[in-house]
């Protein structure tokens, strides 16, 4: 994450009104899968200040892992919860996790293959595998130079890394519908300005509220249908039962 990036991440959270939907509807997906104050232990994967912590205490105990120490405020109210390093072999909890969020990680990775192994290692038996990416390489802008990302996903790529792992997909499906004609639009005129890198800003106060509105009415009327696009993708699984426990 680039270091402009990484100060405003906070802000960024809090207002920007794509964080703000996205909170949103993960709440509302993880109310589907999991029962509130039964879910056990919860670890969120590239947590970054553990801003969605509050949120996530409705289902179980948090914990986070995050490989950027500039997003993590030492005075921040869950920075002790919050292991600082990479989510491999070196993160081994002496508990298993009832639910693990990786949400806009796998992007980032070179090899997210091993990330799927450690995280399904780290669930219990019937725990469940929670998956945010973007989507469609076609959507390629500037925000995915500047956020360091390798690749968007298909839902047939995403099956396709899961497939070399024992994470079994029960649940795929894009989000954030209306915002792919608008970024293929974005990446025109990219193209055609030369434009360069900048860091994610908060539009106008009404701009933001109105995108955040138009993303919610989109999920109440769209959501339940079988949409074949849109900016983002959503995976919820578990481990293949015939998997060894770590």
């Amino acid at each position: 994450m680039k270091e402009t990036y990484a100060r405003s991440y906070r802000e960024l959270y809090e207002c920007h009104w794509w964080w703000r939907a996205r909170e949103r509807f993960l709440v509302d997906q993880l109310r589907r899968e999991l029962k509130p104050g039964t879910a056990g232990r919860v670890l969120d994967v590239g947590c970054g200040d553990g801003l969605f912590f509050e949120k996530l205490s409705e289902f179980g105990e948090v914990d986070g892992v995050e490989l950027d120490r500039d997003v993590i405020r030492s005075a921040a109210q869950h920075s002790r919860r919050i292991h600082v390093g990479p989510f491999d072999q070196t993160f081994s909890p002496n508990y298993r996790y009832s639910a693990i969020l990786m949400l806009d990680v796998l992007e980032h990775l070179h090899d997210p293959a091993n990330a799927l192994r450690h995280a399904l290692a780290l669930l219990e038996a019937d725990g469940k595998l929670i998956v945010t990416v973007p989507a469609f390489n076609l959507l390629w802008t500037n925000h995915d130079d500047i956020n360091e990302h390798l690749v968007r996903y298909t839902k047939k790529s995403l099956r396709d890394l899961a497939g070399r792992t024992d994470f079994h997909i029960d649940r795929c499906r894009y989000f954030f519908f209306w915002l792919f004609p608008a970024k293929l639009m974005m990446r025109l005129a990219e193209a055609i300005l030369c434009s360069s890198p900048r860091p994610s800003r908060v539009p106008p106060s009404f701009v933001n509220t109105m995108l955040i509105q138009l993303s919610r009415l989109e999920e109440l009327v769209l959501g339940r249908l079988p949409i074949p696009l849109g900016s983002s993708l959503l995976a919820i699984g578990h481990r293949n039962s015939t998997s060894s426990s770590a």
